[in-house]
């Protein structure tokens, strides 16, 4: 019982949204959230491509070792990870099982882990990138490589939004529970329990949606009395605001040594051939 409320604690809806915002906004101060949003652009559009066409197991671990570094380095949240591992988990056993159900043997579970290891690497490089950066540096990170500013200003508005979202969506949860009625049995493995709040779930989504449309028009209104979406297009507004952005020795080197990495793990594979 005393696992049960510790793991309760940790999966309520407040403690999610502190970890969003710490996802979000703390790691300001680790390595990786020091680079140019364009350096951790380029060094992601590696890590999230290349894995792909490598078959080889000495690379695909050594780059995992160096994924799970810097996922370390960038402080990411322990609800992150649990998340990770939790959708990694699903995916290769229902591959896994699904496999053997077709005729498979236990030959499959190779590609399996190889394929396992491919998507880790991928996930990894996605969370290290995204929780070094806040919302405005990504934003502006995006504004500086061509993105259009309604586009780079809807994903950090999304990144701030998410948590207000999240707290919104418990509250309707919440008060569909007070005016509904609980199953007065639990039924077998607690199906009925399952079934209500399942429902509830689900039904809680439409008033979500509704608030979420009237926030989105009243927000939209406020950046045009103020002229945002006026300055997205006017050249001299973007320079002014990313006039900040600049790629110094420390990108120079964290790219010069991520390419010298990847090069001596070529080179280790080439020996175990």
């Amino acid at each position: 019982m005393e696992y049960a409320r510790k793991l309760s604690e940790k999966l309520s809806v407040e403690q999610v949204k502190i970890e969003m915002l710490n996802t979000a906004y703390a790691n300001n101060n680790t390595f990786l959230a020091k680079l140019d949003p364009r350096t951790l652009f380029i060094w992601y559009l590696f890590f999230g491509i290349a894995p792909w066409f490598v078959h080889n197991k000495v690379i695909l671990a050594g780059m995992f070792i160096f994924m799970v570094i810097t996922t370390i380095m960038s402080k990411v949240t322990p609800l992150v990870i649990f998340i990770l591992c939790l959708g990694l988990l699903g995916q290769g056993g229902y591959l896994l099982i699904a496999s053997l159900f077709f005729g498979g043997d236990s030959y499959v579970i190779l590609p399996l882990i190889l394929l396992t290891l491919k998507l880790s690497i991928i996930s990894l490089a996605s969370i290290t990138v995204f929780c070094s950066m806040d919302p405005e540096k990504l934003s502006n990170g995006l504004l500086k490589i061509g993105v259009p500013g309604q586009v780079s200003f809807s994903i950090a508005y999304g990144y701030r939004m998410l948590p207000s979202l999240l707290e919104e969506y418990h509250h309707v949860f919440l008060s569909f529970r007070l005016r509904g009625k609980a199953p007065e049995k639990h039924g077998f493995l607690y199906w009925r329990y399952i079934v209500y709040f399942s429902k509830i779930a689900v039904l809680s989504f439409y008033p979500l949606l509704l608030s979420t449309s009237k926030r989105a028009r009243t927000t939209v209104e406020a950046l045009e009395t103020k002229g945002s979406f006026y300055a997205f297009n006017r050249p001299e507004v973007k320079k002014l605001k990313l006039a900040h952005l600049k790629i110094g020795v420390l990108d120079y080197s964290f790219l010069a040594f991520t390419t010298l990495y990847i090069l001596s793990l070529f080179m280790i594979s080439s020996l175990f051939k």
